[in-house]
């Protein structure tokens, strides 16, 4: 006959006895080691990821108002700086939630409400698979339309 039991094995057969079998339970502290410590993840992360993903959405022609977008432009001129792509979108992070503002320009003859959608679709998708974060709201705001004759607002550049 055999008995098993799961810390100490003592196995017996008829009439003799063997020691018991030490069995490692693996025991950690903290539990799994992925959820050991606090990640934190910053505003201007959400706010990259978001500008992004509002970029990759068909109708969106730039982002921001007239003056960030103008200011953006003279600022991506200058050596050694990198274009924002968190330009028109700013973040509220909190400990399991963001929420979202956008502004964007839209190129004439979309529809803006489905523009709106999809980005609203693409940018909850893109944070919510990055940063975990669960993504309360996405607030558009479209502060223009980029007409078919109109030139974009950046100013010429000093040196050719």
């Amino acid at each position: 006959m055999t008995d098993t039991t799961d810390r100490n094995r003592t196995q017996t057969t008829e009439g003799e006895r063997e020691a018991p079998i030490q069995t490692r339970k693996a025991t950690r502290r903290g539990g799994d080691p992925a959820e050991r410590g606090r990640t934190t993840i910053a505003d201007g992360v959400v706010e990259k990821i978001a500008g992004l993903a509002a970029r990759d959405v068909v109708g969106v022609h730039a982002m921001g108002s007239g003056m960030s977008r103008t200011f953006g432009a003279v600022r991506d001129r200058v050596p050694g700086s990198s274009k924002s792509v968190s330009r028109g979108v700013k973040a509220e992070v909190g400990e399991v939630q963001t929420a979202l503002d956008l502004e964007i320009v839209v190129d004439y003859g979309v529809s803006i409400t489905d523009v709106a959608g999809d980005v609203r679709e693409n940018v909850v998708a893109a944070v919510e698979r990055m940063t975990g974060l669960e993504v309360v709201e996405v607030n558009i705001a479209v502060s223009d339309v980029k007409l078919p004759d109109e030139e974009d607002e950046e100013p010429e550049p000093r040196i050719q």
